[in-house]
């Protein structure tokens, strides 16, 4: 337990996280948690301060474009869903998609990505989406249960899970979308499948045993894992490689899961089946 002055300076740092504007919408309980990390680490409150924000940047910030207006677009969302016109609906949400560096860049391959990987799934009515960003957008391009379809998205900005809320609710879509720090929480929701689409690397960012234990802690009898093939700045340095090699590295020790990996132009994909 920590020492009562501790928590004030955990405290102080997590106030002084939050006045930022970047990172004020980011779940509170992951600040803390990070927060008292680096506090541990260093005993000094700016360099503490300093790489807290730098782990929030490296999870969460370097992903996001932070001019979005979730608003409008629920409202646009809105005019297009009533219009019925398929292809508009498709066109707007492939657009606020590229607000995310992590579904941007899968926007190119969008229908044969999700068409390929739904191949290879049983029937699917319910979706865990961990660190979801904007994927949830992605649902129209979804072979999903016309009926009683049920998703479940996590992320750590509170806006953006506002906003997909709503979304879900125009989707006709049981399930919500919440702020979590999945790596203190885990989703308690059973379902069909959970994706973890290049979430991996961020969250062991944060602690090197995320992976392994998400894997099997997560309710759902099939996941989809991916890992980015390149980095932001666009270069690939043996990381198909990299990432191969480490998934399985992942699931060495459960000898009954069923494995199939998918390479796309931007990104590996494991489809498993528990």
């Amino acid at each position: 337990m920590m020492e009562r002055d501790d928590e004030q300076q955990v405290a102080s740092l997590v106030d002084a996280v939050l006045a930022s504007a970047k990172y004020r919408d980011i779940s509170k309980e992951l600040i803390t948690r990070i927060a008292a990390q680096e506090l541990r680490k260093r005993h000094n409150s700016k360099e503490a301060l300093k790489a807290t924000k730098n782990k929030l940047h490296q999870v969460g910030g370097a992903y996001l474009n932070t001019r979005e207006h979730y608003t409008l677009w629920l409202n646009e969302l809105k005019v297009v869903t009533l219009s019925g016109n398929r292809q508009r609906l498709l066109d707007l949400c492939a657009t606020m998609m590229t607000y995310h560096a992590s579904t941007r860049e899968r926007i190119a391959i969008l229908p044969q990505f999700y068409a390929q990987i739904f191949s290879e799934l049983p029937p699917i009515r319910s979706v865990l989406d961990i660190a979801c960003g904007l994927n949830p957008l992605a649902l129209p391009w979804m072979q999903l249960a016309e009926e009683g379809a049920a998703y479940y998205a996590y992320d750590i900005y509170h806006s953006m899970v506002d906003f997909l809320q709503g979304w879900l609710a125009l989707m006709h879509v049981q399930g919500s979308a919440q702020v979590c720090d999945v790596l203190q929480t885990s989703p308690p929701q059973q379902a069909d499948v959970a994706f973890l689409l290049k979430a991996i690397p961020c969250l062991e960012q944060l602690d090197k045993t995320a992976g392994h234990r998400l894997l099997r802690e997560i309710h759902a009898q099939n996941l989809v894992v991916s890992f980015p093939i390149h980095s932001l700045g666009g270069r690939s340095r043996g990381m198909l490689e990299h990432y191969e090699a480490h998934f399985r590295e992942l699931i060495a020790s459960v000898q009954h899961w069923e494995m199939k990996h998918l390479i796309f132009d931007s990104e590996l994909v494991f489809v498993v089946r528990k």
